[in-house]
């Protein structure tokens, strides 16, 4: 028969037991490799668990599923911390687990200061530099690494009095140094800031959505049109993203992670990320920093693209396609949602003259031709070759800016129509290039790609220097009708010609040749209107406005 305080003390169990949250996982798999960081970056966690361990299992006693239960009634999981540091030192030992206590009453979480946490940097710890089980400090913002007691990140908790912290991978909230793990829905806002998610409704109707969102410093923003960050004379990766961000199935492609799951390309991922984040509705700032994408673009790139260091967006444009599509194709062969949605092809008539040909033969053998004749008539030989080239970005050559003054001693800045410089690529109009060799040249467009980028060739460097074209280039922003200009293949039975073209993106260089900046106008598909942005600047204008500019880059969009 029981007594009534064996009764009260059974009773108080249950509600103890009642009141923790049980979770049971899986001991993580033993790593097949060695970290050779880790040398640098272990902090004997292994002695403490063990000591944990052993104590758990003098104080508690064993019950169904792994779970242990000590004499407070508290419960716990073998759960294996998910610490990449504890996967590591554990090469070569077998599979281990360790007891972590979960719990929903965490008395710290009114400590957790949003207004400074920004996930944009890099995720390294603060002291060791280290990327390896990298904790944020929900308190400060600060990253630390580790969460065993001679971890920075426990010290950290020891030393400042921050309790609350979160792995940046698995998205699990800690609290130091008592070491449970906290489970509470209010810190998922959190979570969806660190790895905005989309399921594919919401991607579906995002070109629908005219709702603002609010920052948490009370500014409003759009999402798809939040400034990004001038890190350091980056303005020409800014103005990329932002017009590849209007480039509808790119960026429905890159919004959901599951897309590009098997691909290890680092570029390929932050570009995922970067494009996530802007279009992300609930953020807890009104801007982004493209931080670990430009860290990828500098990997990728060799220092070729790098921060602080001014660069041209056509390049940059050319050389982000171009490596997307060669990081995504291998998914699936020979094909990538780059190609599919920039591609186009260009028939390349090249005539030679033989007579060229002739003297590059007898360049410094017989300068002296005694057969002058049989010279004569091989220069009148003309060869000509055809091919099929598949481009990405057409290029359109201004014509020269006048040389004098006008009377009233201005120069006047000259205008020309955007159809008549598209007219090289009608298959008439002669185009003269001088490399590889002296060759005349005709395009002729054989296939239109759904989306048509353009780019003004601007600058001529020479010797000496970099000289800037400023003519103004008349462009239509709605209802671009390429039939009328240049010839078109075709089209087969049963589809329609479609080449009506509207503008969504259009670069502008302000300044001098080598300085100066860069901004862009795009176009938000759900209102029609039209949006500046250089930078973190972003403001509404007149489509009129995007016209009056100088043109360097445009994304034409084809109406379907």
């Amino acid at each position: 028969m029981k007594t009534k305080r064996e009764d009260s003390e059974n009773a108080a169990d249950e509600d103890g037991v009642a009141k923790r949250q049980k979770l049971t996982e899986e001991s993580s798999p033993q790593l097949a490799f060695e970290n050779p960081i880790l040398s640098l970056a272990s902090y004997d966690d292994d002695e403490e668990e063990e000591d944990e361990d052993r104590r758990d299992g003098n104080r508690g006693k064993p019950v169904n599923n792994g779970r242990k239960e000590d004499g407070n009634g508290h419960n716990y999981s073998e759960d294996d911390d998910d610490d990449e540091e504890d996967e590591e030192s554990s090469v070569g030992q077998g599979k281990r687990s360790r007891a972590i206590e979960v719990r929903r009453d965490c008395p710290y979480l009114d400590t957790v200061n949003r207004q400074v946490l920004d996930f944009d940097f890099e995720k390294f710890c603060s002291v060791s530099l280290s990327n390896l089980n990298v904790y944020a400090c929900l308190v400060c913002g600060k990253y630390y690494q580790g969460r065993g007691q001679k971890s920075h990140a426990y010290t950290h908790s020891l030393e400042a009095g921050h309790h609350v912290y979160i792995n940046l991978r698995t998205e699990k909230v800690y609290c130091l140094p008592d070491g449970y793990e906290v489970i509470d829905p209010s810190l998922d806002d959190i979570r969806h800031v660190l790895n905005p998610r989309f399921s594919r409704e919401q991607v579906e109707q995002l070109d629908r959505n005219r709702q603002w969102s609010r920052a948490l410093d009370g500014s409003d923003y759009l999402p798809g049109m939040v400034g990004l960050n001038n890190i350091k004379e980056t303005d020409f990766v800014n103005v990329t993203i932002q017009s590849l961000m209007r480039v509808t199935p790119l960026r429905n492609f890159f919004l959901i992670p599951g897309n590009y799951i098997h691909c290890k390309s680092q570029l390929v991922l932050r570009f995922g990320e970067l494009t996530r984040k802007i279009w992300h509705a609930r953020n807890f700032k009104g801007q982004v920093s493209p931080h670990e994408f430009l860290q990828a673009v500098m990997k990728a790139s060799k220092k070729r693209f790098r921060i602080g260091a001014q660069s041209d967006p056509v390049e940059f444009m050319s050389w982000l396609l171009n490596t997307l599509h060669g990081d995504l194709k291998s998914l699936k062969k020979g094909s990538s949602i780059i190609h599919q949605c920039f591609q186009g092809e260009l028939e390349v008539v090249k005539e030679i003259h033989s007579k060229h040909i002739a003297e590059k033969k007898e360049n410094g053998d017989n300068q002296n031709n005694e057969n002058g004749d049989d010279g004569g008539t091989e220069a009148h030989k003309v060869m000509t070759e055809t091919s099929k080239m598949p481009f990405l970005m057409l290029g359109l050559d201004l014509p020269p800016p006048p040389l004098f003054k006008d009377i009233m001693e201005k120069n006047i800045i000259p205008q020309v129509p955007l159809f008549n410089i598209l007219k090289k690529f009608d298959g008439e109009t002669v185009t003269e290039v001088v490399r590889p060799r002296i060759a005349r040249m005709r395009y002729r467009v054989t296939k239109l790609p759904q989306y048509l980028i353009l780019h003004m060739r601007r600058f001529t460097k020479n010797n000496f220097f970099v000289e800037k074209n400023p003519t103004l280039v008349n462009f239509p922003v709605k209802n671009l009708e390429l039939k009328d200009y240049i010839p078109l293949p075709a089209p087969n039975d049963k589809e329609k010609l479609r080449s009506k073209y509207d503008l969504i993106a259009n670069i502008v260089h302000d300044g001098k040749p080598g300085e100066g900046s860069y901004r862009v106008f795009v176009q938000r598909k759900s209102e029609e209107l039209w949006y500046e942005m250089q930078d973190l600047h972003v403001s509404e204008t007149l489509p009129q406005m995007v016209a009056l500019s100088e043109a360097y880059m445009q994304i034409y969009e084809q109406q379907q």
